[in-house]
């Protein structure tokens, strides 16, 4: 039986995300029509973009690998690899790619370096069809700029909206976002504010998928449940959520702003 009440309602929002294939905002990755579809075409520029998505809005993140692109003139993995100075300068010339002006130059050359060396500078070699959930998130995990909520993230988007097939559905988990925190917290189905508690939640609500309420959450946080004001009238939770709104994540700031 599915669960009822805020986390039925969670879940309900989830699967209809998954449904339609949502990207992360919407059916695309970001408004930049090009930028889009660079995402969506290029597994690499995918790979790049998840390093892009970290204390900047998730439109601007996601442009990313096309700016760098117009400004490089190339995003083969080889050449970024061997021009780190250069990439620095793309990155960082007015108007600068990211607040992370001198690290996201080394995670992008640190990511093309490993791309080239390990999977043969195309990064659709790190999701195969077929392969399971933790051993994806793994690979993700060694490439420089991307901890878990990158690759937990990355893993819930390759699945629901590249429909990459992947085994172990079950142990997927949603991101340790700020967030996907205050929208468990605020809706009473997390009692602490730590991925254990959060991911033991999210687990309950949907065990043989958890990853399905990740961009649920995210976007409720995002958009109604906000820090301050929130517009619990317009949340997709409502009137089931206990509007817990004193509530909120504490420490470890969000990624996907």
């Amino acid at each position: 039986m599915p669960p009822s009440g805020v986390g039925g309602a969670l879940l309900a929002y989830g699967r209809e995300l998954e449904q339609s294939g949502s990207a992360q905002v919407g059916q695309s990755f970001t408004s930049d029509v090009e930028a889009s579809r660079l995402v969506e075409s290029e597994p690499n520029a995918f790979l790049f973009g998840v390093l892009f998505t970290q204390g900047i809005p998730a439109e601007r993140a996601w442009a990313g690998p096309a700016e760098l692109l117009r400004r490089i003139g190339t995003i083969d993995p080889e050449y970024l690899a061997t021009h780190a100075d250069e990439v620095a300068r793309a990155v960082q010339q007015p108007p600068m790619l990211h607040r992370f002006k001198d690290t996201l130059p080394r995670w992008i050359v640190g990511a093309a370096a490993l791309l080239v060396n390990e999977y043969g500078g195309d990064a659709s070699n790190i999701w195969p069809s077929g392969d399971h959930v933790l051993t994806v998130t793994d690979r993700l995990l060694t490439f420089p700029g991307i901890g878990r909520k990158k690759a937990v993230m990355a893993v819930e988007i390759l699945m629901r909206h590249f429909h990459v097939e992947l085994e172990g559905r079950e142990s997927g988990t949603v991101a340790y976002d700020v967030h996907v925190r205050r929208v468990f917290l605020r809706s009473g189905l997390a009692e602490a504010d730590s991925p254990v508690a959060i991911e033991a939640a999210a687990r309950r609500i949907c065990p043989d998928a958890p990853g399905t309420l990740d961009l649920a959450a995210w976007l409720v946080g995002r958009d109604t449940c906000r820090p301050k004001s929130p517009r619990c009238d317009a949340c997709r939770l409502g009137q089931e959520c206990p509007r817990l709104i004193t509530l909120d994540a504490v420490g470890v700031g969000g990624s996907r702003s």
